[in-house]
């Protein structure tokens, strides 16, 4: 196998910091307080995944590029998979009930269940189980 790598940090920009770790408190994830401070956040979503919320001014400090307005213009989809469809059912409305916006409809295809929404930032994330067994 070619290139591995051990963990993925997305790093996302946000308008305001301490709504965006009350957002995403809300959905159940935490944050590494060694990595957290008044202009970024280090949220965990698992032990080899993390999203680091960096407040705009900061992340500028990271590329020479501009920075995509989320709201308006999509610059990636995060896509999630957990353990069941419950589960994606759970997060995607926790989601919406914490001042998420839904941005699809769920997607049931048998064998792959998901269901999407906009942060407060307006990151799309997805949530999606996969009935591996199904596909074999």
């Amino acid at each position: 196998m070619g290139f591995q790598a051990d963990k993925i940090f997305v790093n996302l920009a946000v308008k305001d910091l301490n709504k965006t770790k009350e957002f995403f408190s809300k959905l159940g994830f935490e944050f590494n307080s060694q990595f957290t401070n008044e202009f970024a956040a280090s949220m965990i979503i698992s032990d080899n995944i993390f999203a680091m919320l960096l407040v705009e001014e900061h992340f500028k400090t990271f590329t020479k590029k501009e920075i995509a307005d989320s709201t308006r213009s999509n610059e990636a989809i995060l896509a999630l998979s957990v353990d069941s469809k419950e589960k994606v059912v759970a997060i995607v409305n926790k989601a919406l009930e914490a001042g998420g916006k839904p941005t699809m409809d769920p997607q049931d295809h048998g064998f792959m269940y998901g269901w999407s929404f906009e942060d407060i930032d307006g990151h799309l994330w997805e949530l999606f189980y996969m009935d591996e067994s199904a596909i074999k």
